[in-house]
């Protein structure tokens, strides 16, 4: 019940607040300008998508932590049995969280309106991940027992993973369509780790992602804007880290550390070819054009709303193999990280082999 309505809430209050950001953004310029824009688009969409998102899920966020007071203080029969994590910690590692979030918004917003150059965004980026690692309790340690790696690794992949989600959202639906499902797959394995207060804050991401999604699909009716790119890969970095995939006294091997980024597999994937496409051809990783994995699929003869599919189908075939890879041993495990490996390899030649023949 606390999943189901941590995601209906979710989905429910974005459904409600993006048509009301929409109306904002075009009587206040927030306009992603078909002149100024690489993405396809034929007409002025309104950018504040990423607003939204973020009042979505802050408001959601707040009104289920009262309710969890609530329901502690009156009648805490009802949580027998249920380990929220530390309901008090969680909540002040919470408020630097979502400051970082909100900073990562704001951030995205200054760049929708002003373009921002490579630096400063990297700068403030970067303070976000500060905050989040330092004050927010987000670790990623990948078995190094150096407070300063672990610090390092924490804010490079935060960093990755909101440039990742920024570089990724260049078609209609496809960023909040992949972070929906990732984040779907997050929920179910920290609920089978009994990561209760994970559980329900990935679903009510995946909510707002999959409200956001209703308006954002094709034919797009508002973008998030870098505003939501960073929100969106802000989270998904931050549960991707709160995810507790390997357990020394449960999992019968190492492989499962691979989780996260497996289940993240497309935009990362998607990020590695497009910097190294453009560092071939000597251009700026940060700048952007049609070397994505979604343009390189319409390139093949696929629509847009096609290309997005097969990349959402591609995601979701990749994230089910997470599952008995958390519970299996070290052979099938080693097997299903290969597969997923083979599966990019596969996508990869095709659409190598389709550009030579155009």
């Amino acid at each position: 019940m606390v999943y189901g309505a941590a995601f209906c809430g979710g989905c429910a209050v974005c459904l409600l607040l993006t048509p009301l950001f929409r109306v904002i953004a075009a009587k206040t310029g927030f306009m992603d300008v078909p002149a100024n824009n690489h993405k396809g688009h034929g007409k002025a969409t309104p950018l504040l998508g990423g607003a939204a998102m973020f009042l979505s899920w802050v408001a959601v966020l707040l009104g289920g932590i009262l309710v969890l007071w609530y329901v502690q203080k009156n009648q805490p029969s009802l949580l027998d049995g249920i380990d929220f994590g530390g309901l008090r910690q969680a909540s002040r590692e919470m408020i630097f969280l979502v400051g970082a979030a909100l900073g990562a918004v704001l951030l995205g917003l200054i760049d929708d309106k002003y373009a921002l150059g490579a630096g400063t965004k990297f700068a403030g980026q970067f303070i976000i991940a500060l905050v989040a690692v330092l004050c927010g309790g987000i670790k990623v340690t990948l078995f190094i027992n150096s407070p300063y790696v672990t610090c390092g690794i924490s804010v490079f992949w935060i960093m990755l993973m909101m440039n990742s989600i920024n570089f990724f959202d260049n078609m209609d639906g496809l960023a909040a369509g992949t972070i929906a499902i990732a984040t779907a797959f997050f929920a179910v394995i920290a609920g089978l780790n009994n990561q209760f207060f994970v559980a329900a804050f990935s679903a009510l991401c995946c909510g707002v992602c999959c409200g956001f999604w209703f308006y954002n699909a094709a034919p797009a009716t508002i973008f998030m804007g870098d505003s939501g790119s960073h929100f969106i890969g802000f989270l998904a970095a931050v549960i991707a880290a709160k995810v507790t995939c390997f357990d020394a006294g449960y999992s019968l091997s190492r492989f499962p550390v691979l989780i996260p980024a497996l289940i993240l597999a497309l935009p990362l994937f998607d990020t590695l070819m497009v910097v190294i496409i453009r560092t071939i051809n000597k251009k700026p990783f940060w700048i952007g054009d049609h070397n994505h994995v979604s343009h390189r699929f319409t390139r093949m003869g696929l629509t847009r709303p096609q290309a997005v599919r097969v990349v959402h189908l591609t995601a979701f075939a990749i994230s089910l193999t997470t599952l008995p890879i958390y519970w299996g041993d070290f052979k099938t495990a080693a097997v299903l990280v290969l597969q997923c490996f083979l599966l990019l390899a596969i996508v990869t030649v095709l659409q190598i082999a389709a550009e030579k023949k155009s």
